[in-house]
């Protein structure tokens, strides 16, 4: 076969502009939320998959944590029920968390670690149930009524985080193993619930005192006004953005993940469109990036 120079220069190129960042993320700890487009789309499933080995492989530790609400979704109705929301949340009965930690726990989980490892990785799958790797509670949800009282409501077995075992995260990763964690809690009665995965990337990101959390989603980043991606943000302008409503409706509970991250100790937080195909290694690898970056010193992130 004839050796094609102009593309070896290019691929060669490649390798030397990502040098330097490999450099300094070596040994790091990289939190990956992985959902949306990219778990449906097969082309996009083995780009990650591809990905999250080729960080290994060259020396970072790549922790995932995966959502699955569309497979949820898919089950219930093919079962005839009906998926009940509120303000974005599942309301979660007993045997939906049946269904929901057969799915996550189960069939995603076990497909992500399969994709991974016949990509050459080893990956291990988790729910937070496993060596009580995520202690969660019942979460506590208030709606605004008509007459601007609070009322509760019942989300069912929907949950937070409390704590999160990294000992069990950092043997695996001591070990040359990719954690896959499916977002399960467990409380301190043995009760299971369902947790949002942008908040388990957090949470898991902050008690690593992870690196950077990249939160993979279904759009470009954090829009301006202009339609453009807003990138390079501190805690303070978030909160500024919130309050003029630049930062409205679903994207305000995915960017309070990054930012709760931030401030808990992460170096930093990116909100990154897992439709674009590597958009895993862009975002670490290169000084574009495909996403929202938010950090509380952007002279060390944007470096």
């Amino acid at each position: 076969m004839s050796l094609n120079l102009d593309d070896a220069k290019i691929t060669a190129e490649v390798l030397t502009t990502a040098l330097p960042y490999i450099q300094r993320y070596v040994g790091k700890l990289i939190v990956v939320k992985y959902g949306g487009n990219a778990m449906t789309d097969p082309e996009l499933e083995s780009s990650f998959a591809r990905d999250i080995v080729l960080l290994k492989t060259v020396g970072l530790h790549p922790v995932v944590v995966h959502g699955g609400g569309p497979q949820v979704d898919n089950l219930l109705q093919e079962l005839g029920r009906k998926s009940e929301r509120i303000d974005g949340m599942r309301v979660t009965d007993k045997s939906t968390m049946d269904i929901v930690e057969m799915v996550l726990g189960g069939g995603v989980n076990k497909s992500i670690v399969s994709l991974i490892n016949k990509h050459g990785g080893q990956a291990i799958g988790l729910t937070g149930k496993d060596a009580n790797l995520i202690q969660a509670k019942k979460m506590l949800m208030e709606k605004i009524g008509e007459d601007g009282v609070a009322v509760p409501v019942d989300l069912g077995y929907v949950g937070d985080v409390v704590s999160v075992n990294k000992d069990v995260i950092e043997l695996l990763i001591s070990s040359n193993f990719i954690p896959v964690i499916a977002p399960l809690g467990v409380d301190s009665e043995g009760n299971t619930y369902n947790i949002n995965a942008d908040l388990v990337a957090g949470k898991v990101a902050e008690f690593l005192q992870a690196e950077k959390l990249m939160l993979l989603t279904n759009i470009k980043g954090v829009l301006g006004r202009d339609g453009e991606v807003v990138t390079g943000l501190t805690p303070q302008t978030v909160d500024m953005l919130i309050e003029d409503g630049t930062i409205s409706g679903g994207m305000i509970p995915k960017i309070q993940c990054a930012l709760d991250a931030v401030r808990g100790g992460v170096k930093s937080a990116v909100i990154v469109d897992g439709r674009v195909p590597h958009a895993t290694l862009l975002e670490i690898f290169t000084n574009e990036g495909v996403g929202t970056l938010i950090s509380s010193d952007l002279s060390l992130a944007l470096s």
